[in-house]
């Protein structure tokens, strides 16, 4: 483990390589899994103040289950997490272009609709943060719908962290990931 101000990075997001291809897993991390997507407390009030400008991006299906359960639920761990269709299901926010899913959030980001990229944590995939009192771990998160990705990082030679690269800056600031590559190019 690296650390780096109050986290630990595992050495995995270093070695490991990794680049969405989305031509070839379709999205896939939107409409599997057996929750939504985990969410940080001040996400709930987000989700809250931009439902109404981001509903008419969504699915017939994805506002059923959100005027149903609302734009948060607990999941089976008492976590807070996005919603999904018929409870567990592809996210309620996922909306379908070409057979291949994205999110409606950050449709409605890209379009200047709202502030809001999307969770951070679907936009730290494949890392997941594991919060401690005093510190966060950074662990990378390998699921074999993913092994486009992995093969497409690897043909490019681009780590883990240098792809997500955006949403750590979004998540820790600029000093943080500048003292993350200092302490890379130290090893």
């Amino acid at each position: 483990m690296i650390q780096v101000e109050n986290s630990l990075v595992h050495e995995e997001l270093i070695s490991e390589e990794f680049v969405c291809n989305l031509n070839r897993c379709k999205g896939a991390c939107c409409v599997m899994g057996n929750s939504g997507a985990p969410l940080e407390e001040e996400e709930l009030k987000i989700l809250e103040e931009i439902y109404p400008k981001v509903k008419p991006y969504l699915t017939e299906k994805g506002i059923a289950a959100i005027e149903k359960d609302g734009v948060y639920v607990k999941d089976f761990e008492d976590e807070y997490t996005t919603t999904c269709v018929d409870g567990d299901k592809e996210c309620a926010y996922t909306i379908f272009e070409n057979g291949i899913a994205f999110c409606g959030i950050e449709k409605a980001n890209r379009e200047g609709v709202i502030d809001f990229k999307k969770p951070i944590s679907c936009h730290l995939y494949p890392i997941r943060i594991t919060k401690y009192p005093e510190f966060d771990v950074l662990n990378y998160d390998q699921w074999h719908i993913c092994s486009a990705a992995c093969e497409h990082g690897k043909a490019l030679k681009v780590p883990v962290y240098q792809f997500l690269k955006d949403p750590l800056i979004r998540k820790y600031g600029e000093q943080w990931f500048k003292e993350l590559e200092e302490q890379i190019l130290a090893m």
